[in-house]
């Protein structure tokens, strides 16, 4: 199996549970509404996207120099995450089983994309514009402080550091899945848990939106806890990679609320507006 073959595994799977989701969750009526108002809705929206596309771009960049310059830095935090939790990725491996290794795979890979793909369909599909806002916004804070910290800090994960006690369960249950993981992720980068905080981040925005979204708060919460303790089952990440990466992802819902207020109230974000309303009418 090749990285394009598992990609089009990922896809099939995340599109047929997106699809699902939307008809079961947003429903067909706000679906309709929103199809035949994209252009306005995308042009509202227009600024966060941008620079949500922007800030993956850099990090895409910058991760491929990324752990060169950590190693100039030399900041490496492993003995110290070591001896603040010691085994206990090792012991909490010590109850895997065969059905909770594949469960806990497929949440780390599909459940995981479905649930940053997923509420960006259903909040274009809202009226209100404000919580697609948010989760771009988000989605970049989470993604650039990341980045600073992934530089910043050297910090290898359980699975290399101490391999004779705790499993890569991911790679050993599904080894063509390290395809897809080794285009995103290295050795080194594993303070703290992007997986953790985008997922920690969904969760709280799904709380927020549930008077409009009822369904989806209890799935996005369930699935983000799995997420949570999956990187840690499968020897991935330590206990203090998802600390790190839930306080990561609250905080950084907060800020992106404060963030758009401002924008939204700001000339700079009205001028913005009027020139992209200008360039769209073109």
């Amino acid at each position: 199996m090749t990285l394009v073959d598992v990609l089009v595994r990922v896809l099939a799977v995340v599109g047929a549970l997106t699809l699902t989701g939307s008809i079961v969750i947003v429903g067909r009526p706000r679906l309709y509404t929103a199809a035949a108002n994209t252009r306005r809705r995308t042009r509202s929206i227009l600024p966060y996207l941008a620079l949500l596309v922007g800030v993956l771009l850099v990090n895409k960049v910058a991760r491929q120099v990324g752990p060169d310059v950590s190693w100039i830095i030399g900041w490496n935090i492993t003995g110290t995450i070591f001896a603040l939790e010691g085994g206990f990725v090792a012991w909490l491996q010590s109850f895997a089983t065969p059905p909770l290794t594949a469960y806990f795979s497929a949440v780390y890979v599909y459940g995981y994309v479905f649930l940053l793909v997923f509420p960006l369909v259903a909040y274009f599909a809202l009226a209100d514009r404000r919580a697609l806002r948010h989760l771009m916004l988000t989605y970049a804070i989470n993604y650039s402080i990341g980045l600073i910290l992934y530089v910043l800090f050297i910090a290898y994960g359980p699975r290399n550091l101490m391999p004779d006690m705790v499993q890569s369960l991911l790679y050993t249950s599904w080894p063509q899945s390290q395809l897809l993981t080794s285009q995103v992720n290295t050795n080194t980068n594993v303070f703290p848990s992007l997986h953790t905080s985008l997922s920690v981040s969904v969760a709280v925005l799904a709380h927020r939106t549930r008077a409009e979204l009822p369904q989806w708060a209890p799935i996005a919460a369930v699935l983000a806890l799995s997420v949570d303790v999956s990187t840690m089952y499968l020897g991935i990440h330590w206990g203090t990679d998802v600390v790190a990466g839930i306080l990561l992802g609250v905080g950084s819902v907060l800020l992106a609320s404060r963030l758009d207020k401002r924008i939204q109230t700001s000339e700079l974000g009205l001028a913005l507006d009027r020139r992209l309303v200008r360039l769209l009418r073109r």
